[in-house]
């Protein structure tokens, strides 16, 4: 398909740089089939059935946003994605000035070999040393926030606590599963309450997600793989729920893609372990999933594709005009969406 019938006009006065405090208080939008229902997060129980199953992304954001010197030059990197203990891809920022054996200062005593420079433009940066990577970004990184965010306001200590989520426990991830952000405790217990379930599985976000898609054509686009996991007791109890007749709803697009990645054409989830690049748009049948909840996505993004794919692109432009002149904020610190298909 064409990449510009995804295409929509985006206020930027609708971009969220903060998100609703308590995070719960956040709006959502309820479609399901083509009717919308204006809610709230806090509403999510209601919307649900006793033995449903939320899963949720269990990754942690780490501190993967560098900022150093190579001699005069000022560079930046955005880790990508782990190739080894010391070795990550990353965008690198004025990488005109950065050559292959050259080292990058980023404080703190902290610097990064640059190894090698893949074919996509990003390179394989390795840190030296005893130290695990982890406590070296954990002192000279910052989160790296959106660029839609990053561009409007300074990264600052707030965002090491608002850009993570209540489930994060597994270091990986450089960028959010934001659908996520607006759970907490009470709403948790609100849906156990409810008799609603929840799973875990973990997707280690890749800065990949915040490329634009530059092809004309989705059949032209190349996703960044990211490495995930479902163990085989979690894929055991996500089938018995569909089997016994409820539904599976992703919370978040990076857990809709780990689901599908493990599911077969007969609609069973099996274990999994590995990268996926698995690239969702319309015509995709799908096979794990009820349902997901998710953000307000970017106009031609690969996400706004996998909504469309889900719902139906006529009723996402129409629930996406609705959210705009509704006052709805957008992107990652933004409102909700609960998508429900017909099926």
């Amino acid at each position: 398909m064409r990449v510009d019938a995804f295409d929509f006009d985006l206020p930027p006065e609708r971009i969220a740089l903060r998100p609703a405090r308590p995070r719960d208080a956040a709006r959502m939008l309820v479609v399901a089939g083509s009717a919308m229902t204006d809610a709230g997060v806090r509403d999510l129980p209601q919307w649900l059935r006793p033995g449903d199953c939320l899963v949720f992304n269990d990754t942690r954001v780490i501190p993967a946003q560098l900022e150093g010197r190579r001699g005069d030059a000022r560079i930046g990197a955005t880790l990508h994605k782990r190739t080894d203990l010391r070795r990550w891809q990353a965008f690198v920022r004025n990488a005109k000035r950065l050559r292959i054996g050259e080292t990058v200062d980023f404080g703190a005593g902290v610097s990064a070999l640059a190894e090698d420079r893949l074919a996509d433009g990003s390179f394989i940066l390795f840190f030296p040393g005893d130290e695990p990577v982890e406590l070296l970004l954990e002192r000279a990184g910052t989160m790296p926030l959106p660029p839609y965010i990053a561009g409007k306001r300074a990264t600052d200590d707030a965002d090491r606590s608002d850009y993570q989520t209540m489930f994060a426990q597994k270091d990986g991830a450089v960028a959010a599963p934001t659908a996520a952000l607006h759970f907490t405790p009470d709403l948790l217990a609100a849906l156990g309450a409810a008799g609603i379930e929840s799973e875990t599985l973990t997707l280690h976000v890749g800065a990949g997600t915040f490329l634009p898609v530059k092809a004309d054509d989705t059949e032209d686009h190349v996703m960044h793989a990211e490495w995930g996991v479902i163990d085989a007791a979690t894929a055991d109890r996500l089938n018995a729920v569909r089997a016994r007749g409820n539904r599976v709803i992703a919370v978040g697009t990076t857990s809709l893609r780990l689901l599908e990645s493990a599911a077969g054409e007969d609609g069973v989830i099996r274990p999994f372990e590995g990268d996926t690049a698995i690239f969702i748009t319309p015509g995709y049948r799908f096979r794990a999933i009820d349902g997901l909840m998710t953000n307000f996505h970017l106009p031609r993004s690969t996400l706004f594709m996998l909504v469309s794919a889900l719902m139906g692109l006529e009723t996402m432009q129409a629930a996406y005009a609705h959210a705009i002149a509704g006052g709805y904020r957008f992107y990652s610190y933004g409102d909700s969406s609960l998508l429900l298909p017909q099926r």
